[in-house]
């Protein structure tokens, strides 16, 4: 699913314009970001949580030439699905 295909079922699932859902998509996924940023962790009962973790240096391998390279320390997006969601996919 794309995002203009996920705004096209906002926008018919509230009852909105194209326009207005993407707006409201919009604001949802910016206010987000700025939480994880802010903060590190968002959660959203039943839906699941999103939280920023660190992830270690550590030694990779070039697949190519099989040399040994040092990829660094990073912040990650992690997002662990709640109870309702899993339910739904199972």
């Amino acid at each position: 699913m794309t995002k203009a295909d996920l705004v096209a079922k906002i926008a018919e699932k509230a009852n909105l314009t194209k326009a207005n859902a993407e707006r409201a998509l919009n604001a949802f996924l910016e206010t987000v970001e700025g939480t994880l940023v802010k903060e590190g962790k968002l959660t959203l009962t039943g839906f699941g949580t999103f939280m920023v973790e660190k992830r270690g240096a550590r030694t990779g391998r070039n697949p190519r030439t099989g040399q040994a390279i040092k990829i660094p320390a990073a912040k990650v997006v992690k997002f662990r699905a709640g109870k309702l969601l899993k339910d739904a996919v199972k």
